[in-house]
């Protein structure tokens, strides 16, 4: 008798954790947009710097396990993008593409450079399904360096998360 409830539990749990690995969050996350209005805009150095956020984020996002990361291929986000901005003001349209990727969630994003001392990183957290934007996150970035953007990404994923976190919980 003891077996055959050993077994039925066995069971329950091999059927509780499969559900549960396939019902991972995927999160699709588009490379950020510069927005530099300072007087020396889009310099090759803030474009590299720029380029690197995407990544570490994902990486960021992806350390916890529980999250899929989906990267959105630079020529998917330009053909969805009509123009700067375009993606990052019409939900919709970035939750459309966030399907096309099989994402549940889309991130959007820029990195706003007003000044040569800081800059902010703005990100939506846009729901695929509902094709809206349930979070925004705002990280101010004092400082250029290196250390200084890996430490504003990883406090944007902890929020990220946070969020995330409570909706699972719905």
């Amino acid at each position: 008798m003891n077996i055959v409830k050993s077994t039925a539990a066995m069971l329950v749990l091999a059927i509780l954790f499969g559900a549960s690995a396939g019902a991972e969050t995927r999160i699709a996350v588009l490379n950020f947009e510069l927005n530099d209005i300072t007087s020396m805009p889009n310099t090759p150095a803030e474009l590299r710097r720029t380029s690197t956020m995407a990544p570490l984020l994902m990486e960021a996002l992806a350390q916890s396990g529980v999250y899929r990361i989906a990267a959105v291929d630079t020529d998917s986000q330009k053909a969805a993008n009509a123009g700067f901005g375009y993606l990052f003001r019409f939900h919709d349209l970035a939750a459309q593409l966030g399907r096309q990727q099989g994402a549940d969630w889309i991130l959007v994003s820029q990195h706003s450079k007003p000044s040569f001392l800081f800059s902010y990183l703005w990100v939506y957290l846009i729901d695929v399904k509902k094709q809206a934007a349930v979070a925004r996150y705002d990280i101010e970035l004092k400082g250029n360096h290196p250390q200084i953007t890996r430490h504003g990404i990883d406090a944007l994923s902890g929020k990220i998360q946070a969020t995330l976190a409570a909706y699972r919980g719905k």
